[in-house]
């Protein structure tokens, strides 16, 4: 047993070593260097390592690896490899519902609990699932309420324009235990060129919000359809447009964030109640499960492995905070921010070691500002994920290049194959995964720019990839 740890231990130190030297590993491969001079980011604005996935031998290259950087969403790498080493891959989330009050001739004499848990993917047709067991539980009526229990994740509301501007995009969702839909309405466009007009479907029904069915239709290219469209999207109560829509763009899909976050797992469900042909005669408000009572049933999520592909491949904000504050409930008991950054310190410190330095966590999504991590320490957990039980789980939640995800329009020059995470932000981008070499040995890749023109960087990046594939 001594033994065993003793060489772990040493196994350890060794590729800790091997990912620190940067001897004979300074200069960046001419391919590299000449994109990065055309995209005008400068070399110090970069960091870059690639190495041996098995993690036994020095670098083929490292390039200012030891600098803290900001990764945008190649911190999710992070979050989804921590939740699969700590949950397992089979780890479902549950939402469980409660009947408090006898059932007779299809009323519910009481209230209706549902206890938000942090399932990510709680999307409209899972919602519909879930209302459809209570129906099969015998009620089409509720003569009281349908209580809303959010009190699993403890987050302050925030301004979802806060961080960017952007409060209708849906990527700047936040993190809730009851989270429906991602709290988006899709909106999907039908031109009928007979009737001149455009049919306007939504999805979800929100209870309350009027919305516009039809939209004229509009001669001319397809162009910036949405701001053709002129919509009014900023009343709670009203979602309506004052232009048109062009025919020329045929049938269009346009999700957005609904205007009053906090509001909107009330008025979804409500609305898709009514929508099934159930009654109710209370109304839909937030509330928690009375003590003592036990569930009814309970649903359950799609597995963490499913979960983390979503995740990974399309790069989705509010499903990494989730699962983030969701390791902190399991693993501290608490659904917040700090017990979801303990938790990671913690694994981080047991799981990878302290050589390289701690990364700075925030909400675990790289919708942030202030989360950093050096490309050694991002190599060298990748290393140890290459190695772990759950390796296959992981790369398989990456995109692959030029095959699906982030990564679809993106298939590497040379024709080899890569599984990376992509992140950009305004003035952060990057990439870091998995090569596949020429030679059929596997690479760690980490490549990072933090500048104001960090997005140019991507052809470098693409360069580095093709470069690491062409071992032979």
């Amino acid at each position: 047993m001594l033994f065993a740890r003793a060489v772990r231990v040493l196994s350890l130190v060794l590729a800790l070593t091997a990912l620190g030297s940067a001897a004979g590993a300074q200069s960046l491969p001419p391919e590299v260097d000449a994109a990065l001079a055309r995209a005008k980011v400068p070399r110090d604005a970069v960091t870059m390592l690639v190495a041996d996935a098995d993690g036994v031998r020095p670098p083929r290259l490292a390039w200012r690896t030891q600098v803290p950087v900001n990764p945008a969403s190649i911190m999710k790498l992070v979050t989804t490899y921590a939740a699969l080493d700590l949950l397992g891959p089979a780890f479902t989330w549950s939402t469980p519902v409660y009947v408090d009050g006898p059932i007779q001739n299809g009323v519910l004499a009481g209230n209706l609990y549902i206890k938000g848990q942090g399932d990510p993917k709680l999307v409209l047709e899972r919602l519909w699932l879930l209302l459809r067991r209570v129906q099969g539980l015998g009620i089409h009526t509720i003569d009281g309420d349908i209580v809303l229990d959010r009190s699993a994740f403890e987050v302050p509301d925030a301004d979802p324009a806060a961080f960017d501007g952007e409060g209708l995009r849906p990527y700047n969702a936040a993190p809730d235990a009851l989270l429906i839909n991602f709290k988006s309405v899709v909106m999907t466009f039908v031109p009928n060129r007979e009737s001149r007009t455009a049919q306007v479907n939504f999805e979800p029904t929100l209870a309350g919000v009027a919305t516009q069915a039809t939209v004229p239709l509009a001669a001319g290219e397809c162009g910036d359809w949405r701001a053709a469209l002129a919509p009014a999207f900023t009343d709670p109560t009203r979602v309506s447009f004052a232009g048109s829509y062009p025919a020329a763009c045929g049938e269009k899909v346009w999700p957005v964030a609904y205007a009053d976050p906090r509001s909107y797992a009330v008025r979804a469900v409500g609305g898709l109640w009514a929508e099934m042909g159930a009654r109710l005669k209370g109304q839909v408000r937030e509330g928690q499960v009375p003590a003592g009572l036990k569930p009814a049933f309970e649903a359950a999520s799609p597995p963490l492995a499913e979960v983390i592909r979503d995740i990974n491949k399309y790069s989705n904000n509010v499903m990494a905070q989730q699962l983030f504050l969701t390791l902190g409930l399991q693993q501290k008991k608490r659904g917040t921010l700090e017990g979801a950054r303990a938790t990671l310190r913690q694994w981080w410190n047991e799981r990878i070691g302290t050589g390289e330095g701690q990364p700075v966590f925030d909400n675990g999504s790289g919708l942030s500002r202030d989360e950093r991590i050096s490309a050694a320490a991002l190599a060298k957990m990748l290393q140890v994920a290459w190695r772990s039980p759950v390796m296959p789980e992981l790369v398989s939640s990456l995109p692959a290049s030029g095959v699906d995800g982030t990564l679809r329009k993106r298939a590497l020059r040379s024709g080899g194959a890569a599984h990376l995470k992509t992140g950009t932000l305004r003035d952060a981008a990057g990439v870091a995964g998995y090569v596949h070499g020429a030679s059929g040995r596997r690479w760690v890749v980490v490549a990072i720019a933090n500048n104001g023109a960090a997005g140019a960087a991507r052809p470098a990046f693409d360069a580095l990839v093709d470069w690491a594939a062409q071992d032979d």
